[in-house]
């Protein structure tokens, strides 16, 4: 019986998708642990904090090109309106990516200044080329998700991730520096081209329109505000640190994030990109949905979290050893940053689920609650150096984050709630 109904999990669309991501994800971390091992013992804290200053600028503004709020649209359109909503997307994504590569290009300045050192400026330049990019696939990518055909964004992954690790492991022995960071990700950009193309017959629209785009904006622009608070969040302890503490603290810390956080995060994001489609898939029947929601939770829980546990605990051992004694000094950040991710797998299904159901605005009302919370608490605790901000981001993620989904949670499955209401009707 227990056999029988393993069987009957494993074989559902969430798990095949959740495996091909998983796998693609399996090899990433291989071959980026190879890039992480060089880097630790080729980088110094500073080289380790010119990076952080490089992409956490890059990381803000791609956030700009709506590119996972236009992607959702495109998820979640009727058939009806498919092709006019793809057809608009794509100008709305060249407008806005050309619009990005301007504004990183005229940003790298002040940048500069605010970290007090002119060698981000050039990078950053060089990084905005990404964005001339991205509008060449985006829809196609789309398509692919709402067709439930992860193995192909697995296979891009995958792709991207050997030939980026290779390319950054080889131009950093060949004296590099930040540069082999991101001249391998404006190179192998184009693996996401070559991918997309081949495996979707959607093609550019030959006439300009936009027709309907203020539907795709309105719908996109609260997912907007949530993935730009995101990024906020994901990058004001480096802004905070980098300022107050110097590039070398800001180093430590951005290698223990990394080192600790980066396997835990990229298993939590394979669940994530299988379960927006899986959820919204059954958005019209309220009952599908929820245990789809619940047994997608489950899954990702039972992986995750002994996962974040067994790297948080084994830390003390495997840094000095693997990165070397210079790292020591990170293990203490590392493991609360690692512990932070706990309450991840919770947070980030619940963020899911109400976008599913077209609640974008609890989701971004929330976190812009938190991000205010969240940064308040970060500027308290950078007194206490780099392990105070480290413990903020901790006690933040694990109390603000949990109470807010379980409320979220409850109102959205409750008997009387008016989205259980409606659906019943």
């Amino acid at each position: 019986m227990l056999i029988k109904k393993l069987k009957q999990i494993l074989s559902g669309q969430f798990i095949r998708n959740v495996g091909w991501l998983g796998g693609a994800e399996l090899a990433n971390r291989i071959f980026r642990l190879g890039t992480t091992f060089t880097l630790a013992r080729l980088f110094t804290p500073h080289d380790y904090g010119l990076v952080a200053a490089v992409f956490t600028t890059y990381e803000f503004t791609t956030v700009f090109t709506m590119r996972y709020g236009i992607g959702a649209k495109i998820i979640q359109a009727s058939e009806e309106e498919l092709k006019v909503i793809c057809d608009t997307s794509y100008w709305l994504n060249w407008i806005l990516c050309i619009s990005l590569f301007v504004i990183q290009c005229v940003a790298a300045f002040p940048v500069a200044g605010f970290y007090q050192d002119n060698r981000v400026i050039l990078p950053i330049c060089v990084l905005a080329l990404v964005y001339l990019m991205l509008p060449i696939f985006m829809v196609q990518s789309a398509l692919i998700q709402r067709e439930n055909r992860l193995k192909i964004t697995a296979l891009c992954n995958v792709t991207q991730s050997i030939v980026s690790n290779i390319l950054t492991i080889s131009m950093v022995l060949l004296g590099l520096g930040m540069w082999a960071v991101v001249l391998s990700t404006v190179l192998t950009t184009p693996v996401w081209i070559i991918i997309n193309y081949m495996n979707h017959s959607w093609r550019p629209p030959k006439s300009f329109k936009l027709e309907r785009w203020q539907e795709v904006a309105n719908f996109s622009k609260d997912i907007l505000g949530v993935e730009l608070l995101g990024k906020v969040r994901g990058n004001i302890d480096y802004l905070i640190i980098g300022r107050f503490l110097g590039v070398n603290a800001l180093g430590i810390y951005y290698f223990a994030f990394n080192a600790g956080l980066g396997i835990s995060q990229n298993v939590m994001g394979t669940f994530t990109s299988a379960l927006y489609p899986h959820l919204c898939a059954a958005r019209g029947d309220f009952k599908q949905l929820k245990e789809r929601f619940l047994s997608s939770l489950k899954s990702t829980a039972v992986i995750v979290v002994p996962l974040i546990l067994l790297q948080s605990s084994l830390a003390p051992f495997y840094v000095p050893i693997i990165f070397g004694q210079k790292w020591v000094t990170a293990v203490p950040i590392l493991v609360l940053i690692c512990l932070s991710a706990l309450p991840q797998p919770l947070s980030n299904a619940t963020y899911l689920l109400l976008k599913a159901v077209g609640k974008t605005n609890m989701v971004l009302y929330w976190n812009l609650t938190y991000t205010v919370i969240f940064g308040i608490s970060l500027l308290v605790a950078v007194k206490w150096g780099i392990l105070g901000v480290a413990a903020a981001v901790f006690i933040c993620q694990v109390v603000l984050q949990s109470v807010f989904s379980i409320w979220a949670i409850r109102y959205i499955f409750a008997k009387n709630s008016s989205f259980s209401l409606a659906q019943k009707l």
